[in-house]
């Protein structure tokens, strides 16, 4: 049986039990701030097991993408070295909020298995949660013990503990007791040989997890204490890529057909070939699993970046080029071209992969050339450690530097080192990792108290599309702590006209004021769980009673203009530049506006021009706001709709209109474009391959802007002298100041060379090297200039120059090549250290390089430093 067919019969089977099919939620999380990726199917209906929101249908069925790479649930070291862990898999999985328990869960999940897909009953085993001493004092899941009883010999059924069938998603929410249903796919010699029943959870590649039902019960405060939840939920979770191993005969993920189309790819690709050696296996199958989790996060919206789930996705794709570089040879971009494979195999199920293949592949080929670059960066800063390394074995904050500033990885370092005869002061690495690590998590560590609960009010209201304010009562709130913003508060509200942060859009600000007066500034709104949570410095001095929210409607309004305008900007830019342009990310701030694109190549000054003005018609053509609540989905795809890639839409959305521009959002607006006032392209540039990025403003900063630069013009004349036309004068004065510079240049050629002779004079002899240290009157080009008109026909020179040039200090080193190899000696290691003297650094080649710093007065210390060199 193929995958898409057991795909396809998973679905249908719990469709079969009266299941909603539902399409999975986005891979990369926008409106969880506990969670960067999807890590499990019971992700997006959180909300439903806390009991904040009830969902239309209370039978749910999906396969649903995941990323486990960081947290808790974390098998990206896992990933390529064994055959059944990945970064990105599929969950299958079957859902019941409040409706079936423990028995229908239990037997329909052996229905499934044994009548439908034929696994062998003498196969399975399955664990039952034993209860637990400690704290929570948890009995003994007698319920799921005597149902499996009835279905299994009780030699199938093994008691695990709390690490192991007891699932929780975190430190806290929602939580319960499981069973796991384990699979023996071993030979029957061998299983003859050994139980099975001794090998579960024992990490044997062949005797394997492969559906977990949890039975969520309990909800895991911050005290961490279990509350009950308040209905009884069942989330199941079974490993797609391991039923797959399973129905198709095989001892190995990768050996299925889910991967042995991106496998075969690779060897054509690399000339390499698979299951002929360990270390090659290892690294194809590290890049056949990290091009899935790279593309999906890219297909749903999350670019590679240095900071949150980007510097995830470039963390996972740099380990899979660093795998091809060192054990399959590729020196060149060749994981994008694996997106066609991907699109071919997993298509159909995530159509999102065909849609964004283009966008993939660029970025990924970008990514992969830029990493590329940097090794071969990082090769040559290895190599001039090496060569400054005293012994054999290499200081292990070098090798961190090498890690933490430029990104080469460390187990590279260790293999060239081996290869080389040195060793790594792995001790010393270890020690820089885990200080960085503790000043990472120190700055971004938060600390939240449980909520305090004021009223049962389950369903929040948001007015703010109508109101600025309103009367409400606080059901609930919590103390936070943090290093980042010290101690804050968080409110929730019955009805709220705050708007939370989401769509790319900012949070609101504004205030809450009680009946005597009492005010408290709520300083950010976000989404939490599907709640808007209101931010705050301070509680009032009482909780109870009504309080009037106000929005700040100045900061709303400005808002609301540049969120308007990014609705016209995609307009625009479809209309000049092609329908190929789709929105890839915004950000909508009171002060200006972001906007991300899909699009090939630069813009023109004549494209940025025809934009504005396409946008600013619009303002100037008074459109009005129009919009639909609550519509069925396709009415508004129907309508012309443009819906935003990586978003996550309910069955029925909000449509909202200017004139042509017809999008769906949840965000605020003008209520029509004259309030914009004028839009002004501020910047344009690239974001990745294939991306660009738009920063514009609006509005009153508009207004400040024009009335900058009109400020600034009239600067300008008056410097000039009140110049008629101030364009002209200034070309004037850089034709003047280049020939001006030509001339001086031109100087101070001629001083180097009379300089020459003079200071060929002052070398001094030490250890046999022709040294000299002083301080000169030269600029950075001239002083280079003549270190090397000094250093020809010499292979004995050593020279530090030093000067002073606008009130910053430069340390130059000269060292003739032969004198640096024979020596053991490196002008940019050299540079580097004495720039401390400086108060900077610098450094460059192992016969030249340079420090700069912002004190001139530690010059002469440097020139003093330098001569323990040459000791």
């Amino acid at each position: 049986m193929n995958s898409k067919d057991i795909r396809k019969q998973f679905l249908q089977f719990f469709e079969g039990k009266g299941h909603k099919i539902v399409p999975s939620a986005p891979m990369v999380i926008k409106d969880d701030p506990t969670l960067l990726f999807t890590n499990a199917g019971m992700n997006q209906f959180k909300e439903y097991f806390l009991g904040i929101n009830k969902p239309k249908n209370l039978r749910i069925t999906d396969t649903q993408k995941c990323l486990r790479v960081s947290g808790k649930h974390n098998d990206l070291e896992e990933v390529g070295k064994d055959t059944y862990h990945h970064t990105m898999f599929e969950m299958l999985g079957n859902w019941s909020f409040g409706d079936y328990f423990k028995e229908e869960a239990i037997a329909w999940a052996w229905e499934l298995l044994t009548d439908v897909l034929k696994i062998d009953k003498d196969s399975l085993y399955v664990s039952v949660f034993e209860g637990s001493n400690d704290a929570d004092k948890l009995e003994k899941d007698n319920e799921a013990f005597d149902l499996w009883r009835k279905i299994v010999p009780e030699d199938r059924i093994i008691m695990g503990n709390k690490k192991d069938n007891f699932w929780e998603m975190g430190d806290q929410g929602p939580c319960g007791p499981c069973s796991e249903i384990h699979v023996d796919i071993r030979s029957k010699e061998d299983k003859e040989k050994v139980s099975g029943a001794s090998l579960v959870n024992a990490d044997h590649p062949l005797v394997v997890e492969i559906w977990n039902l949890v039975f969520m019960q309990y909800n895991r405060k911050a005290d961490g204490s279990l509350e009950p939840l308040p209905a009884k939920h069942v989330d199941t979770g079974m490993g797609f890529e391991r039923l797959c191993m399973v129905l198709q005969n095989v001892q190995s993920n990768y050996d299925t057909d889910v991967f042995t189309p991106l496998i075969k790819e690779i060897e054509i690709i690399t000339n390499a070939e698979y299951g002929k050696d360990d270390e090659v296996d290892i690294a194809i199958r590290v890049i056949a699993d990290h091009i899935r989790a790279v593309a999906f996060s890219i297909a749903d919206g999350q670019l590679p970046s240095n900071t949150g789930a980007g510097y995830v996705i470039r963390r996972i794709l740099r380990r899979a080029v660093r795998y091809g570089f060192t054990f399959l040879g590729a020196k060149e971009p060749f994981m994008y071209r694996l997106a066609n494979v991907l699109t071919q195999t997993m298509g159909d199920a995530f159509p999102e992969l065909n849609e964004q293949k283009q966008l993939i592949q660029n970025v990924v080929k970008e990514e992969e050339h830029s990493f590329l670059k940097t090794l071969d960066q990082g090769l040559v800063l290895l190599d001039n450690i090496i060569k400054s390394s005293k012994d054999k074995t290499v200081d292990g904050t070098k090798a961190f530097e090498l890690y933490d500033t430029f990104g080469f990885p460390i187990d590279l370092t260790a293999l060239i080192l081996g290869e080389k005869g040195f060793s790594l002061d792995e001790a010393g690495f270890e020690k820089a990792m885990q200080e960085q690590k503790k000043r990472s998590k120190s700055a971004s560590e938060i600390s939240k108290q449980d909520w305090n609960i004021l009223a049962d009010d389950k369903e929040q209201e948001f007015i703010g599309y109508d109101a600025l304010q309103s009367d409400v009562k606080i059901v609930k709130h919590r103390k936070i702590t943090s290093k980042k913003d010290g101690v804050q508060y968080q409110l929730v509200f019955n009805l709220t006209p705050f708007y939370a942060e989401g769509g790319g859009q900012t949070g609101d600000k504004g205030y809450l004021e009680s009946a005597d007066g009492d005010v408290v500034y709520i300083i950010d709104t976000k989404k939490e769980n599907n709640e808007t949570v209101h931010f705050a410095k301070n509680l009032p001095q009482k909780l109870e009673g009504t309080f009037r929210a106000v929005v700040d409607a100045t900061q709303r309004q400005r808002t609301e203009a540049n969120h308007t305008a990014t609705h016209l900007l995609h307009q625009a830019l479809r209309e000049v530049l092609g329908s190929h342009v789709e929105q890839k990310g915004s950000a909508v701030h009171s002060k200006y506006l972001r906007f991300d694109f899909s699009h090939f190549a630069k813009l023109t000054v004549e494209e940025l021009r025809q934009v504005e003005n396409f946008v600013n018609a619009r303002i100037e053509g008074h459109l009005p706001f129009e919009e639909q609540r609550n519509i069925p989905m396709q009415t508004a795809l129907d309508a012309g709709a443009l819906a935003l890639f990586g978003e996550k839409y309910g069955d029925t959305v909000r449509m909202v209109k200017f004139g042509q521009s017809v999008e769906l959002c949840g965000g605020t607006h003008v209520k029509n474009t004259r309030d914009i006032w004028h839009f002004k392209i501020r910047s344009e540039g690239a974001v990745a391959s294939g991306i660009r990025r738009i920063e514009a403003i609006t509005y009153d900063a508009v207004k400040d802007f024009y009335f900058e630069n009109n400020r600034s013009l009239y600067e300008i004349k008056d410097v000039l002298g009140n110049a008629q036309d101030p364009v002209k004068a200034v070309v004037n004065l850089q034709e003047e100041n280049t020939e001006l510079k030509k001339q001086i240049a031109s100087l101070l050629k001629d001083k180097a060379k009379n300089l020459k002779g003079d200071l060929a004079k002052e070398l001094q002899e030490v250890n046999g090297v022709q040294f000299l240290a002083k301080k000169i009157d030269l600029d950075a080009a001239g002083i280079k200039d003549l270190s090397f008109e000094m250093g020809q026909n010499r292979n004995d020179l050593f020279l530090l120059f030093g000067t002073e040039q606008n009130g910053k200090a430069l340390l130059s080193c000269y060292i003739s090549k032969e004198l640096a190899a024979v020596k053991n000696l490196n002008a940019g290691t050299i540079v580097r250290e004495l720039g401390k003297h400086i108060q900077g650094g610098g450094g460059g080649q192992p016969f030249f390089a340079t420090a700069g710093g912002k004190n001139p007065a530690g010059i002469d210390k440097a020139l003093e430093a330098v001569k323990g060199y040459l000791k």
